[in-house]
């Protein structure tokens, strides 16, 4: 479903990737972890273009992320193209990013209505069984401020679904939260996994990583220092690097 090779991203004279490639097949869940500052959220951004990147290529689901190729040469696509690939990208960040003026409802009615085009009694129909997914049935009609942090990423995420993606990127989305939220989001995040979204996790959370991610990988410094099964990574780390890092998030 991704196909990441050699992509290198830079912000002034600091490179924050260094030629990171990296494979998500369909249907799995790929954990991405590692100190602050490494690169991971960067690397997301860069798979679905909100960052352009310096060298290298973005596939999702075989298509060319961000250009399209003429010959040997890339040239930028359009916006509207551009926006066109990134519906099928949802992402979910670690601030909820809910328009405060909608309810929760509104919120994950909005980008099938105003992106898509859809008509809103489908969309209200659609986003009613979101929230119902996501455990917020009986807060459809509430605004973001009367929400819990929790409650709100879940919002989030239903908004991002409601986009029908066929990938779904998160960027450390429990690290805003108190940490007696963390679980209801994780849940949440656990269900999609079980019906066979296709997701890249930035995440902090071992537990989730190891009871959930199909691939780990650790970033330090820009570049990939190691990856495997989750389970087998986690129990017996190779890398002195990463036994250091396990050593103070555990």
């Amino acid at each position: 479903m991704v196909r990441i090779r050699s992509v290198r991203k830079s912000f002034g004279p600091v490179e924050v990737l260094k030629g990171i490639s990296l494979d998500v097949p369909a249907g799995g869940v790929v954990c991405v972890v590692g100190p602050s500052g490494s690169g991971k959220s960067t690397l997301l951004r860069c798979v679905n273009r909100l960052e352009t990147i310096d060298a290298g290529r973005v596939w999702v689901d075989g298509e060319l992320i961000g250009y399209h190729e003429q010959g040997e040469r890339l040239h930028l696509l359009r916006p509207a193209e551009l926006c066109r690939q990134r519906q099928g990208i949802g992402m979910v960040f670690q601030r909820f990013h809910l328009f405060p003026h909608r309810t929760a409802l509104e919120n994950v009615m909005e980008g099938p209505v105003t992106v898509k085009g859809a008509k809103k009694a489908e969309a209200r129909r659609r986003a009613v069984e979101l929230l119902e997914r996501v455990g917020l049935a009986d807060r459809a009609h509430h605004y973001p401020a009367q929400l819990s942090g929790g409650q709100q990423q879940r919002v989030a995420i239903a908004r991002s679904l409601a986009m029908d993606p066929k990938l779904m990127l998160f960027d450390e989305p429990t690290s805003a939260l108190d940490p007696e939220l963390v679980q209801e989001v994780l849940a949440v995040m656990r269900d999609l996994a079980r019906s066979g979204m296709t997701m890249m996790v930035v995440t902090h959370e071992m537990g989730f990583a190891r009871e959930v991610g199909d691939h780990l990988v650790f970033i330090d410094d820009g570049a990939i220092v190691e990856q495997g099964d989750p389970r087998e990574v986690l129990a017996d780390p190779r890398h002195e690097r990463f036994r250091a890092f396990l050593g103070q998030v555990l």
